[in-house]
């Protein structure tokens, strides 16, 4: 009916706004090669930019229940895009080291509460039964990001340079909020659920899916097996993501010898991969929780799983010879790992009330995202300390195996929404 048209309307207009999230994080590994050349940067450097932008998205990521509680969603909304916009450009102007790093920074404190918050307002239009796959489609902003936005930003920067880079995506962020101001309304199971009345479905929800104790303070949440193993497998994930954002183009093109536009446009393929693997996962897994089938099976040892896979494929990354063999073998690894986003971001929503959504969600998306402080900075001193390149990217990205493979059992033995 119309209101699941205006649903998936809002869900599709919030994923728009994460894909422009996500290429204003991975804009930095596009230009990362021309940076170092023009500014003289070395891959310490370079890392270092990359973990500050992460270092502010966490700090800011745990006021995102405040925001909510502050302003309505629409104008945090218009606040966040407009800022990122001015983020971008200061650095167009005064390129240098210190303008960049404080350029990264305002960003990231900027989009740091946004991913709490644009699942906060898509999860409004969507029963908690039905939540992975609207939440694939957001984890997809980021594929999306590094799939359509990227290639067109790489030829953007081998036209008019890395300069361009940061403009074009300014613009898009402003032409964004006209969109959302004429799109947003709260859904059904948003804030407001408490007094609404709830939408008739076709299928009865699942007992796993029912609100939990409304009184339930988010510290006892976060202290629940569930929420711990979801969050050393997401941390471990995030990690390899916020590497992959700032060094997966300079690996292609430095590591393994490929052009600098053929790195931008392969920059992709890991998220190809992602994309492939979310919407399988999230579909199946969205069907079989309205059949009954347990949350443990499908949003806990599914994700550990794939990140298991992932963990086993970056392992033996050092052992493979063949370029093309590598970018394969990166790109299934991220890919199958990638599931672990959208599937243990619905269990953790299966265990708060509405109104603690976005602070749970918010706390543990910061304490995910500190995965990102490690990831850049480590890869760039790994790189910087190595015989060749080749070699330090491949050590790295091994050292972030190891990482996914402890996650992926955490989630394994520890996630069950249901006990939880």
């Amino acid at each position: 009916g119309e209101s699941r048209v205006k649903a998936w309307g809002v869900t599709f207009t919030l994923v728009a706004l994460y894909v422009l999230n996500y290429a204003d994080k991975a804009v930095l590994g596009l230009v990362a090669q021309p940076l170092s050349e023009e500014l003289g940067l070395s891959s310490s450097q370079i890392g270092l930019i990359g973990s500050a932008f992460f270092a502010a998205f966490v700090f800011s990521g745990f006021f995102a229940g405040a925001l909510t509680r502050w302003l309505a969603l629409r104008w945090i909304m218009v606040i966040l895009s407009l800022t990122w916009a001015a983020s971008m450009l200061p650095a167009t102007l005064f390129a240098g080291f210190a303008i960049m790093m404080a350029s990264r920074i305002a960003l990231g404190l900027f989009e740091g509460p946004s991913s709490a918050i644009i699942h906060t307002g898509v999860y409004s239009w969507h029963p908690p039964a039905k939540r992975a796959l609207p939440g694939a489609f957001i984890t997809s902003g980021s594929s999306i990001a590094k799939i359509a936005l990227m290639p067109l930003l790489a030829v953007i920067v081998a036209t008019w340079g890395w300069r361009g880079a940061f403009i074009a995506l300014s613009a898009m962020g402003i032409a964004w909020c006209i969109v959302w101001l004429m799109v947003w309304r709260e859904g059904p199971y948003g804030t407001k659920a408490k007094t609404a009345p709830a939408e008739p479905t076709d299928t009865p929800e699942p007992k796993a899916a029912v609100a939990p104790n409304a009184d339930l303070p988010w510290w006892r949440i976060a202290l629940t097996p569930t929420f711990i193993g979801g969050l050393l497998a997401v941390f471990a994930m995030y990690a390899l993501v916020s590497t992959v954002l700032t060094w997966l183009p300079s690996y292609f093109e430095v590591g393994l010898g490929y052009s600098r536009l053929q790195a931008g446009v392969m920059f992709g393929f890991p998220s190809i991969v992602g994309v492939i693997a979310l919407f399988t996962s999230t579909f199946i897994s969205d069907r079989l929780m309205s059949r009954g089938t347990s949350s443990r099976v499908l949003r806990g040892i599914l994700p550990g799983t794939g990140l298991l896979l992932c963990g086993v494929a970056l392992t033996a990354l050092p052992a493979i010879g063949s370029p093309a063999f590598a970018v394969a073998v990166v790109s299934l690894g991220y890919g199958v790992g990638s599931i672990v986003f959208p599937l243990i971001n619905a269990a953790v929503s299966q265990l708060c009330p509405p109104h603690r959504l976005a602070t749970t969600l918010g706390i543990f998306l910061a304490l995910m995202a500190l995965g990102g402080l490690v990831g850049p900075y480590l890869t760039g001193v790994v790189v910087d300390a190595a015989a060749s390149p080749a070699e330090g990217y491949a050590t790295a990205f091994q050292v972030f195996g190891v990482m996914a493979l402890i996650g992926g059992a955490a989630a394994v033995l520890l996630m069950n929404p249901e006990r939880d």
